[in-house]
């Protein structure tokens, strides 16, 4: 598809940015705390929690601040309970968004998404008129230089993955949302470490944006939805014309 790999080379550029500021860590033990909360506080029988420790460990979290995240998800300390919420928005061009917020007070992220998206060409949309474009699946992301496309497809389909596929410098495996965290163990008792694993809404039709101011706008409210402290996952499906690419940088 047109562009995807240079709105691929975007996000993977904010996400180097994100590690930096410790934007990361907070979406990290966020995601430990779920975990937690979900399926107990024991990694060994939890996989997602698993998982999670391990994305944080590889993100250079501190342990103190895993172990943290691992009691507030089981109940162990106090303060204010989080819950995931799911917004779905349209965005400048027709795009459709898929906004994963976890948050401590519900009405509070419902007002600060609903002024983020007014004030940046964006509505909320009605619940089911965007989620329809959306698939749920699982990802598991692997730099290129980690194995051959035959090595990752021998033990990635083995393990029960879906499909493989190149974006850019990664080899992307998309599983069934329930085999996402057997698969990626699966390759990494292969020596196939990962650099990210989660559930995505990867979306069925993309829209390729030719404009340029349009395709400014939609980095900016993505972004700007992004940085939102509740903020835990942007799916957004449009992707950018090769044409305009370099008006971006």
């Amino acid at each position: 598809m047109a562009g995807h790999n240079k709105w691929s080379k975007i996000k993977r550029g904010k996400a180097i940015t994100d590690a930096k500021r410790g934007n990361a860590f907070s979406k990290l033990s966020k995601e430990i705390t779920l975990a937690a909360k979900a399926g107990g506080g024991s990694p060994d029988m939890n996989a997602r929690l698993r998982s999670a420790i391990l994305a944080a460990r590889a993100a250079n979290v501190p342990n103190d601040n895993i172990d943290r995240a691992i009691k507030k998800g089981t109940g162990e300390l106090g303060g204010a309970q989080i819950e995931e919420v799911l917004y779905e928005a349209y965005a400048p061009g027709g795009v459709a968004m898929m906004i994963e917020i976890v948050t401590d007070n519900r009405n509070r992220s419902f007002n600060d998404i609903r002024v983020l998206l007014s004030k940046n060409s964006g509505t909320l949309a009605d619940s089911g008129s965007v989620a329809y474009m959306f698939t749920r699946r699982g990802e598991i992301r692997l730099d290129k230089t980690a194995a051959t496309e035959d090595q990752i497809m021998e033990v990635a389909l083995d393990a029960g993955a879906e499909d493989i596929q190149e974006d850019g410098d990664d080899w992307v495996v998309y599983t069934a949302t329930d085999q996402l965290f057997q698969v990626a163990g699966a390759m990494r008792e292969k020596g196939l470490a990962s650099r990210s694993q989660k559930l995505i809404y990867q979306p069925q039709t993309t829209v390729t944006v030719s404009d340029v101011d349009t395709a400014k706008s939609l980095i900016r409210l993505y972004d700007i939805l992004d940085d939102y402290d509740d903020s835990q996952h942007i799916h957004a499906n449009f992707e950018i014309d090769d044409a305009i690419a370099d008006q971006l940088e």
